[in-house]
């Protein structure tokens, strides 16, 4: 099954602390599998390219997804792709779900290995795309990353499926917010979307349709230029149903 129109939910969440160490899956994540339309156990894939495909990581993620009751599979590019048709690879999932990390080195490595024109390929046949924090800021027309510093700065080179300019964990790192708003107001971003850690914004086509949240007192964001400084506007969020409880 695929989502009844081309479908992005960009978060700043999904997974939460499991009970023996590693992650588990919480409502955002569980929601981008909802979006799909899947039916009996969804396919879903975890790309960790931002984190140079971690073993760690990837271990966590097909545990979680099969705690959850979903077949997990991965896309990689270290030490080289792992699927000899990418494109075909994608199409094949439900959920395509990209973690957090490096998003300069992940947009790098994507334009090298074509994965860039898979996923928009993936995108517009109706495959859910999602992801958390470099996971959120590719797919759109870039955002502030901490990618080449310790000190936050901008990036330009998303992947521009999304037009706007993106920028994760608006409320738990606080330079974000200063940072993003100066850089919509002085042109080098577009308008945009932030998002308090927890929260998602799901797309339909390249139309911003809902905010979800995954806890309490967390909110998206709309920040345009203004006459002076940025314009922000608070997006209140759909509380999600709480995950179940992990085992």
């Amino acid at each position: 099954m695929t989502a009844d129109a081309p479908t992005i939910l960009a978060t700043s969440g999904g997974l939460m602390a499991g009970l023996r160490q590693s992650p588990v899956v919480a409502p955002l994540l569980r929601y981008a599998v909802e979006l799909s339309g899947a039916l009996g156990t969804p396919k879903v894939c975890y790309v960790g390219t931002a984190m140079g495909d971690n073993d760690r990581y990837q271990v966590w993620m097909y545990q979680a997804f099969a705690q959850a009751g979903w077949m997990p599979t991965h896309l990689q590019a270290y030490p080289m792709p792992n699927v000899a048709d990418v494109t075909e690879h994608l199409l094949s999932c439900d959920v395509v779900w990209v973690g957090g990390g490096s998003v300069a080195n992940l947009l790098a490595l994507w334009r090298l290995h074509g994965y860039d024109q898979a996923m928009r390929t993936a995108w517009e046949a109706g495959v859910v795309l999602g992801g958390v924090s470099a996971g959120s800021l590719c797919w759109h027309q870039g955002g502030t990353t901490d990618s080449f510093t310790y000190e936050l700065s901008p990036i330009t080179t998303g992947l521009g499926m999304l037009p706007y300019s993106n920028c994760p964990h608006y409320d738990s790192e606080k330079r974000r917010r200063p940072l993003y708003q100066s850089l919509v107001q002085d042109g080098t971003l577009n308008a945009g979307y932030a998002s308090d850690d927890g929260v998602g914004l799901l797309y339909r086509g390249t139309e911003l349709v809902e905010v979800v949240s995954e806890r309490d007192d967390c909110y998206g964001w709309h920040v345009e230029p203004g006459e002076v400084e940025a314009v922000e506007t608070r997006l209140e969020p759909r509380r999600l149903p709480a995950a179940p409880l992990p085992r």
